[in-house]
């Protein structure tokens, strides 16, 4: 018994002297290695104080009101967070802003994660915008900077926007100028509407107006309309009725399908198209001259009628065909 306690005793010495050894040879790089730790802690403080040094102010729950020259009320903002750092702009972060007209009354409530104050006193959002007009239409737009102009009643953007409309996502490629008074709004440059249905429209210069309760989208330049089994151009533009989902292409008009013919192998051209997509179906209307051509036909009529769904197409007055 009192062999193995000696033992033991002597196991515990060893250890004790081993560990002793070890921290003798590899205290230097303890050393090293406790300066360096201090090193990061003092630099990262460092940082942290120079950060709070560069803020010339920073405010929580900041809100602030805007007059005209006039004293007349323009906006009112609200953010949950304001800094402004040296020859920065003043950023605000969970930011809202509610405007008002020249009578008191409060016109549009906009929202955003994000905003800048220029030195120009013009707010500049970025990324989503969400925009509550006083006629409580919703809007919904994703950009990286959108402008509020107080003074002129306009929104503005000129950089790409995405923007959430009915049924639809609407891309903008040279940005959009939005009416606050009267929910109109051009979305400026090439234009791409892509419908829930999975239906495609390429215009350009849009003007959508949801004004007085209409919901419509319009275009005076060259649109490209495609289906799932079809391609139909015109050459002066468009007019979609969200409200009754009708869609009027204007001009001369040509009806192709995927595979470059229409129709089944057929030829369409005519003139002032309407599609309508009213209670899921596709039919395509025209009430002017329409000349239609197959491999083995040529026929003209005074008027179209053609349901895309069930590939059936009616040609009517003064029909006049040559078949081979």
């Amino acid at each position: 018994m009192a062999v193995f306690k000696t033992k033991k005793i002597l196991s515990i010495s060893a250890f004790i002297i081993a560990l002793i050894v070890i921290l003798w040879l590899f205290q230097d790089n303890i050393t090293k290695i406790y300066k360096l730790q201090q090193n990061i802690q003092q630099s990262d403080n460092i940082k942290e104080e120079i950060n709070e040094a560069a803020y010339l102010e920073k405010i929580d729950n900041f809100v602030i009101k805007e007059y005209s020259n006039d004293q007349l009320l323009l906006h009112i903002l609200e953010a949950e967070e304001y800094s402004r750092k040296t020859n920065k702009p003043a950023v605000l972060h969970n930011v809202k802003v509610v405007t008002y007209d020249e009578f008191g009354q409060q016109g549009v409530v906009l929202t955003s994660n994000r905003a800048e104050i220029l030195e120009s006193d013009e707010i500049l959002f970025k990324g989503k915008v969400n925009i509550q007009s006083k006629n409580d239409v919703s809007h919904e737009i994703k950009t990286e900077s959108l402008k509020l102009l107080s003074n002129t009643g306009q929104i503005e953007s000129n950089r790409e926007i995405t923007y959430l409309g009915e049924n639809t996502v609407i891309t903008a490629q040279d940005g959009m100028q939005m009416n606050i008074d009267d929910d109109t709004m051009s979305l400026i440059g090439k234009t791409v509407i892509n419908q829930d249905s999975g239906s495609v429209i390429e215009t350009a210069n849009l003007f959508v107006s949801y004004g007085s309760g209409e919901k419509l989208y319009k275009s005076k330049e060259k649109t490209l309309y495609n289906s799932n089994d079809n391609k139909i151009s015109a050459d002066k533009g468009i007019d979609l009725n969200m409200n009754d989902n009708l869609m009027k292409l204007f001009g001369e008009v040509k009806i192709l399908n995927s595979g470059g013919s229409t129709m089944g192998g057929s030829t369409v051209e005519s003139y002032n198209l309407v599609v309508d997509q009213s209670n899921g179906g596709e039919v395509y209307k025209s009430n002017d001259s329409t000349h239609y051509q197959t491999k083995v036909s040529d026929i003209r009529a005074k008027r179209m009628h053609y349901d895309a769904k069930t590939k059936k197409v009616e040609l009517m007055g003064g029909v006049l065909g040559i078949y081979e």
